[in-house]
């Protein structure tokens, strides 16, 4: 029997509308390497850093996408998401989880901290950076 990594609750950041009871799953593009496609579904236990991320690919995105946040229950397993667990961060105080198995959608959230037009744009500006490196590698 595996440990449990954390008990929740947990969201998940996109520009997706999607609704109650659908699932998120793998096999996407990546929303930061439109390239890759990503066999796992990426969450985390903070609800700023699903709105953080839901914020960023619509940043990212061609069109006039709107981040949106979702609280979402696993199906599967999950593990610390080695992207952020210990390659950036000591331990995982992001919170931040990956699933092979789908997440099921419990509810869209609507209130989390939002960023400044300011802030959006440092970030952007950032992940265009890392991005043309290779510390911008997705541990896939």
């Amino acid at each position: 029997m595996s440990e449990l990594l954390d008990e929740g609750p947990f969201f998940h950041g996109t520009i997706a509308n999607l609704r109650v009871g659908e699932f998120l799953t793998a096999g996407r593009p990546s929303n930061y390497r439109p390239e890759v496609v990503m066999n796992h579904i990426y969450f985390t236990a903070l609800v700023d850093g699903a709105g953080l991320a839901a914020e960023i690919a619509a940043k990212l995105s061609d069109s006039d996408a709107v981040p949106r946040v979702y609280a979402v229950m696993p199906t599967g397993s999950f593990e610390n998401d080695p992207n952020v667990t210990d390659k950036k961060f000591p331990g995982n105080p992001t919170r931040s989880y990956r699933s092979r198995a789908p997440l099921r959608i419990i509810n869209e959230i609507t209130e989390w901290t939002r960023l400044t037009p300011e802030q959006l744009q440092t970030w952007r500006e950032r992940l265009t950076a890392l991005l043309s490196t290779e510390r911008g590698e997705i541990l896939n």
